[in-house]
């Protein structure tokens, strides 16, 4: 079952990531070709945030493949931790891409410049559609899967409209305005650059939690030690971590079984244990269970 559920989601990953690379392509392209021949860096600007999608997917790509390796010698707990390394690697993708469009941005507010062409509107509003559609069917695709670097992905299509909505906003006031207005599109830019880096942290946060093994996700720890706790012959559930490995989970615990029982007993209430979970939480790889007697106090 395990196996089963990996194979299937990193299959959606997949398709998802290269849905992706195909679509961001073929706007990085025209985004280039309108922002050079309209006359607008706010345009080029986004080409640029386009590219950053299509090596950040494609590092994606790489790294759901490697993150669902099976686990070896040198990797008794298998390649998870790689998805997290992933997203945090697009992360700073996003970082390096709202430099260089930030640096860029004030080189030509600084340097007269003509305005947009009215056309190149059009492109954009193509652009802020596709990308916004993209992003919706990456990000259900990412918590169907529960893959951090996927739902990264999709929050990076998603910074790519915004960036779109921007440079909208900055050619219609430069082409309002008339002449003296030719830097709003220029300042349209910048803006988007800021909230890339928003949008970098919040991708990078939950990623640098999961490689430091932090508790993501209290509720899921609550769900799985009711769920261990409804197993006959378990008395009490004393403790429960779980540590996120890419798309599958490891979930730690001691249960507290009556003293009398044998070795055997008990080794078949911790197997009880972990099937119930793996039955309710398919995206579990391992539950390790620790027996203790019941009588017997902890601090």
């Amino acid at each position: 079952m395990e196996q089963s559920h990996q194979e299937n989601a990193v299959a959606a990953g997949l398709k998802t990531t290269l849905t992706g690379i195909l679509v961001s392509t073929v706007l990085a392209v025209a985004k280039a070709l309108g922002g050079i021949f309209g006359n607008s860096y706010a345009l080029i600007a986004d080409a640029i945030e386009s590219l950053t999608d299509i090596v950040t997917s494609g590092l994606l790509y790489i790294g759901l493949k490697w993150s669902s390796r099976p686990a070896d010698k040198a990797h008794p707990y298998g390649h998870g931790k790689a998805e997290a390394l992933i997203a945090l690697g697009i992360s700073l993708g996003l970082v390096a891409a709202a430099v260089i469009i930030s640096v860029e941005s004030i080189h030509n507010i600084q340097t007269p410049h003509k305005t947009p062409a009215p056309w190149t509107l059009i492109i954009l509003l193509a652009v802020i559609v596709t990308k916004e559609i993209l992003y919706r069917y990456v990000l259900k695709t990412g918590e169907e899967i529960n893959s951090g670097a996927v739902k990264a992905d999709a929050f990076h299509h998603r910074s790519d409209a915004i960036t779109s909505a921007a440079a909208v906003i900055g050619i219609g006031i430069a082409l309002l305005g008339g002449p003296g207005y030719e830097e709003a599109d220029d300042w349209a830019a910048l803006l988007a650059a800021v909230v890339i880096v928003i949008n970098a942290y919040l991708i990078a946060r939950p990623a640098i939690g999961e490689l430091l093994d932090e508790d993501l996700d209290p509720a899921l720890n609550e769900s799985v030690r009711n769920c261990a706790a409804e197993v006959a012959g378990v008395v009490l559930v004393e403790k429960c971590h779980i540590r996120k490995m890419g798309i599958m989970s490891h979930a730690d615990m001691h249960i507290w079984v009556n003293k009398d029982l044998t070795v055997a007993q008990g080794h078949d209430i911790a197997h009880a244990v972990q099937d119930h979970i793996k039955q309710l939480y398919p995206q579990m790889a391992h539950v390790h269970i620790h027996i203790e007697p019941a009588d017997m106090v902890h601090g």
